[in-house]
């Protein structure tokens, strides 16, 4: 067996069904393997496309997602995906091809140096330098890539080892990597230390005392699986509760004290909340910059509980009072505390009342908040749906996170911590091809679908029933929008009104879609996208001036939002 044929044995062994990828010369040997090896390869458009794809599949099933490129300009086209899946914390194993070890630091053509390019964008990186370690490799790729907190793991392997002929089998379990995977799986165990289960008994006696506390949860919870043990918490002790960008879907959108994304974006209602409590329980999340502000002034006068897989992430930015580095999936149902905050709920419901989202918006013009809250009603009305979202990201991602609701986790996926436009279209191809029964949904910008188009052939190759929502303003809108509030109206190189005509384009890749621009055309237009059988597009046309709102300023507390109405005088 030559390595690999060994690496497709594997793969398979670990559950993988699909892979993505695109070839070249240094990865020919595993694309010979993958020609009648027994998985499914889904040939994208470009070695970044195959990278989301994989991230697609990997938030939409909890598994992890396998992408494949070539040495070089192949291996460096994945990087970016790979740093979007470290900061979002996806199971990821990249394969990518590499110069026989001979020519390791020759220069030679399409080498390039992946294991130290991708130490920054990587949980873990390998190089393949003797065919005896691969068996073991690729067996602690996988659990490094799913152990405590997930993320991508690169693994390059020389054409040589690729072709090597070996009894990998013997090797298996041998090598040093092998020793060192039992160790990390020890991470794993199911026991709490003692020292946690202290920690969570401090944080039960502060919760008792609480009179404000607010859960603010991010998409730790989510991976955590531990989304039911979080919504049974909260109903036995209605403490209200925010989210991130991450943590969408996480939390009951029926409870009447679910307050939405908190942060740059957040509700206003959830982020004068956050400022007022006296309490803050940190669930999965790392106090991003974009949901605290500034961070001296955010929850300012609480005291903080943070329960988090990562020990690196507790205290990094904010001091926690209560420092619980464990699985929340276990330490939730230990949180058995009941609170008393009767009063504090019915201040809640009054910041409710006193800001909702308003969607009064005067003109013919499609206001694309309205029109995303009547996809979102349309949705929610027809269950049978199983709708999931994928954004690009710009103001249309804070939009959609905004004014939809996500009743059940995994169905919104967007890349949230390093916010990488090009991520909607074809992570949407990996979340069809897991879940090909689901309405898969990208809603995307004009800017953002721009920079992985190309994937359209692969929906079209396919034959991927995705429905593609593009917002189009003519213009990099979030750019424009801050030029316009924080860079005196300069407006430099924002203008996209040169854009390819969408439908033409669409039709192209044998992709039929409409345009609208009123908002009397947008209920019939839904109803079109959602009930066509094969792929769609709808292309709406909006203001160019239109802005997202709420707004905290940079370096800004978040009690400082600008508002909408306040700047826009309306």
């Amino acid at each position: 067996m030559t390595g690999a044929q060994w690496i497709v044995e594997s793969l398979k062994k670990h559950g993988i069904k699909t892979v993505f990828g695109y070839p070249g010369g240094q990865i020919m040997p595993l694309y010979d393997a993958l020609y009648d090896g027994g998985l499914e390869h889904l040939l994208c458009r470009h070695e970044q496309g195959a990278a989301f794809a994989a991230i697609g599949y990997a938030r939409a099933t909890g598994q992890t997602g396998v992408c494949i490129a070539t040495s070089g300009p192949g291996a460096t086209n994945l990087i970016t995906g790979l740093a979007d899946a470290l900061v979002d914390s996806v199971p990821i194993v990249a394969i990518t091809g590499q110069v026989p070890t001979s020519l390791i630091g020759t220069d030679a053509f399409q080498e390039v140096d992946m294991l130290g390019m991708s130490f920054g964008c990587t949980k873990y990186s390998f190089l393949v330098d003797d065919p005896k370690l691969l068996p073991d490799i690729i067996e602690q790729a996988f659990m490094i890539a799913n152990s405590g907190r997930p993320g991508p793991v690169l693994i390059d392997i020389p054409k040589d080892i690729q072709l090597a002929k070996e009894d990998y089998e013997k090797y298996l379990h041998k090598s040093s990597y092998y020793q060192s995977s039992a160790l990390s799986s020890s991470l794993n165990s199911s026991q709490l230390s003692p020292s946690i289960l202290d920690a969570i008994q401090s944080a039960n006696q502060m919760i008792q005392h609480a009179k404000k506390p607010i859960l603010y949860i991010g998409g730790g919870i989510i991976i955590a699986n531990a989304v039911p043990e979080l919504r049974q918490w909260i109903e036995n002790t209605s403490i209200p509760a925010v989210c991130t960008l991450k943590g969408i879907g996480a939390l009951d959108i029926n409870d009447p004290c679910y307050l939405g994304m908190v942060g740059m974006h957040g509700f206003k209602s959830a982020n004068l909340a956050v400022q007022e409590c006296d309490l803050l329980i940190a669930i999965g999340v790392r106090f991003d910059d974009r949901v605290t502000g500034n961070l001296n002034q955010f929850a300012s006068q609480a005291k903080v509980i943070h329960i988090d897989i990562d020990t690196a992430e507790i205290g990094k930015l904010k001091l926690a009072h209560v420092e619980i580095a464990a699985d929340a999936k276990k330490v939730l149902p230990l949180l058995t505390q009941s609170v008393d905050i009767t009063e504090w709920r019915q201040h809640i419901l009054q910041l409710k009342i006193a800001y909702p989202a308003r969607y009064d918006h005067p003109g013919k013009g499609i206001y694309a908040p309205l029109l995303l809250k009547q996809l979102s009603d349309i949705i929610l009305e027809r269950k049978h749906l199983n709708a999931i979202v994928t954004t690009d990201v710009g103001q249309h991602q804070m939009w959609t996170a905004q004014h939809m609701l996500f009743a059940s986790e995994n169905t919104f996926i967007s890349s949230c911590g390093l916010g990488t436009m090009g991520f909607g279209l074809p992570s949407a191809i990996g979340v069809q091809i897991a879940k090909p029964n689901n309405c898969v949904i990208c809603i995307s910008g004009d800017g953002s679908f721009m920079m992985n188009v190309q994937e359209l052939t692969t929906i079209k190759r396919k034959q991927l029933p995705i429905k593609i929502i593009l917002i189009d303003n003519s213009r990099l809108g979030m750019v424009r929008q801050w030029q316009q509030l924080f860079f005196n109206e300069r407006y430099s190189e924002t203008d996209l009104s040169d854009n390819p005509d969408f439908i033409t384009l669409a039709q192209a890749f044998n992709i039929p879609g409409i345009t609208i621009t009123e908002k009397e055309q947008v209920l019939p237009a839904i109803n079109q996208l959602l009930t066509s059988k094969g792929a769609f597009l709808l292309h709406v046309k909006i203001d160019e001036m239109e802005n997202v709102w709420p707004l905290v300023p940079p370096g800004a507390a978040n009690h400082d939002m600008l508002d909408s109405l306040e700047k826009e005088g309306a």
